[in-house]
Formats: structure tokens, C-alpha cells, sequence
């Protein structure tokens, strides 16, 4: 696949989940797609906001299971790592969404999240998906919040 936009769709939290236990080496990524981030190969990047610094890669998270995560389930993981940053198409304003892609690892950013250089877009993730996790993270016995940062 290029960078169309032009993907696959994921369309409920048992098909992320799914995916997830297929495949290793996936991040999600919040942003306008691959057609806004792959357009130009030659700087393929994320940039710091704070400092406007070009980092060497796509800032994703991954959907990878840990091993410390044992037994419990797979559709629980991957709820929270979209739970995690929901709140980034608020936040970053119209036309973010989740996607799901394939890459090399090269730097962590400043959040300690993985950058990803050589993307490969797999999926988009519909917004059902991020509903569903949510009410997976509601389920669970302890509260848990998004990673949104404190507004001043």
C-alpha cells in the first residue's frame, strides 16, 4: 500500500483486536493520514511542539502486547492504547484520526513515544472503534483516563 488515503477500515474493537494478535510491530498514529504525512519521503517526520524540533520519524504508539501483560485479554490492550490518546482529534482539531501502520522503530520522542520511519499504512480505525474502547476502559474495575495534558 502507498500513502492513500485510501485504506482499509477497522470497524470494531474485535477486528483491531484481531489484528493486534496477527500481526507484530503495529503503531497507531493520530493525525490527518498518510496522505498528509507520507505526501513527501523525503522528510517523513513528526516535530516537537514545544520546540518546532523535525524528529527523525512518525510519533506513534505501539499496539504490540507485552509480555507482562500475560493472559489477561488482548481486546483489554488494545482498548487502552486507543482510550490513551482519544482525545487528540479534539485536540489537534478536524480531520485527525486513528490509523494503524507498520515501520521501523529509529528514536523515542519526547513523550518517550516511538518514532516510525519507513511507514507502511495498513487501516484506518473508525470512530465506533475509539467509542468502543472507551466503554472497554469504563468496564474495568479501576478508573483510568486518557493521557490528555492539563489545560492552564
Amino acid at each position: 500500500m502507498g500513502a492513500s488515503d485510501d485504506l482499509p477500515v477497522v470497524r470494531t474493537l474485535a477486528e483491531l483486536t484481531d489484528l493486534v494478535q496477527r500481526h507484530q510491530g503495529l503503531y497507531v498514529r493520530w493525525s490527518r493520514g498518510p496522505g498528509t504525512d507520507l505526501a513527501d519521503v523525503s522528510r517523513t517526520s513528526s516535530t516537537d511542539e514545544l520546540t518546532g524540533t523535525p524528529m527523525p520519524g512518525l510519533s506513534a504508539n505501539p499496539l504490540d502486547v507485552e509480555d507482562w501483560w500475560g493472559d489477561r485479554p488482548v481486546r483489554v490492550w488494545a482498548a487502552r492504547r486507543l482510550h490513551d490518546y482519544a482525545h487528540l482529534p479534539h485536540d489537534k482539531g478536524p480531520g485527525v484520526r486513528a490509523w494503524v501502520l507498520t515501520g521501523r522503530e529509529t528514536a523515542r520522542g519526547p513523550d518517550n513515544e516511538p518514532l516510525v520511519a519507513d511507514a507502511r499504512p495498513m487501516c484506518w480505525i473508525a470512530p465506533e472503534v475509539i467509542d468502543e474502547a472507551r466503554a472497554e476502559v469504563e468496564r474495568q474495575a479501576h478508573p483510568w483516563g486518557p493521557l490528555r495534558r492539563g489545560v492552564r
